[in-house]
């Protein structure tokens, strides 16, 4: 009699990968989402900064737990999605770090530009206007 029980199929990210050497190996779990949403981190960090902190901080969050689930069983996974999990979780700081600075950049001008028109205002003569 078989055993009726099936174990299920890999999915496409998680399919095992035979090195030389080594025993069965899989990637580790969104390493290439990492990767993905580091790049577009830096790339969108122009855009008032929102857009690039959302997808650096994400990406951050999500590298932190493969990390530590590679560091768990490092022989389980190949060191190829390790590779582009690093890649990804320093593209995530860099787009992070920009993203930030730009905000805070946004945040500065918009308080100089606020002081200046401030004291234009201030010293315009309004009594002067008559409507």
């Amino acid at each position: 009699m078989e055993n009726s029980t099936k174990t299920p199929e890999p999915t496409n990210e998680q399919k095992p990968v035979q090195q030389a050497g080594q025993g069965t190996q899989i990637p580790i779990p969104n390493a290439t989402t990492v990767l993905v949403l580091g790049i577009i981190s830096i790339a969108t960090f122009c855009c008032f900064g929102i857009v690039g902190l959302t997808l650096g901080i994400i990406a951050l969050i999500l590298g932190g737990k493969s990390k530590k689930l590679y560091n768990e069983n490092p022989e389980r996974y190949t060191e190829g999605s390790y590779k582009n999990l690093n890649a990804g979780y320093i593209c995530a700081i860099i787009g992070t770090s920009l993203s930030g600075l730009w905000i805070l950049y946004a945040i500065i001008q918009l308080v100089v530009v606020g002081a200046t028109l401030g004291s234009l205002f201030k010293h315009f003569p309004w009594e002067n206007i008559n409507f």
